[in-house]
């Protein structure tokens, strides 16, 4: 049997990564059929991309208003101190996520930025107050490699891990509407 050419490859590839972004739940049936591909095809694309770590997790978007918390954001920007071989190793075990669990907030994404903040850490706290206990537990552990810590407090998520808030309509109330 001839190789397909990459290109054919790929689109097949980007479909089922626009099928699983959709719903990370469907099983490889459901995929194939709404794409006209074997259950087989589909299943191995989809080892594929996870072997080579296209994909690299699957999760679940939570509404964490009705768990009663609320998503915070921090906004990072380092000072010029060269990070040395402990700080990256504090950050690689994320020794951090169990400080901040002790004070009641849960990290939800850390993303190391090139622009005019340096790291974004998007977590969940159940009000202001928690929110700021832990922006100063970023200040306190990193406080000579950090130049400025800004705490945003969401106001409306309209679209998580590419799913649409259900509740898209409400926000007419964020804007105050």
């Amino acid at each position: 049997m001839p190789k397909k050419p990459k290109k054919k490859v790929k689109e097949d590839e980007q479909k089922i990564l626009q099928e699983l972004s959709r719903d990370s739940t469907q099983n490889p049936n459901t995929i194939a059929e709404k794409l006209g591909f074997s259950r087989q095809k589909v299943w191995r694309i989809i080892k594929d991309l996870e072997e080579n770590h296209t994909i690299w997790g699957y999760t679940t978007v939570i509404d964490e208003e009705k768990q009663g918390l609320k998503n915070y954001i921090l906004l990072i920007k380092r000072t010029t101190q060269p990070v040395d071989n402990r700080l990256a190793e504090k950050i690689i075990s994320r020794e951090i996520e169990e400080q901040m669990k002790k004070i009641g907030s849960r990290m939800v994404s850390s993303i190391y930025t090139n622009g005019f903040y340096d790291w974004v850490i998007i977590f969940t706290s159940e009000d202001t107050k928690q929110a700021k206990k832990t922006s100063e537990l970023f200040k306190i552990r990193y406080s000579k490699y950090l130049k400025e810590v800004i705490l945003l407090d969401e106001l409306f998520p309209c679209k998580i891990q590419n799913i649409l808030n259900p509740n898209i309509g409400d926000l007419t109330k964020a804007f105050g509407l």
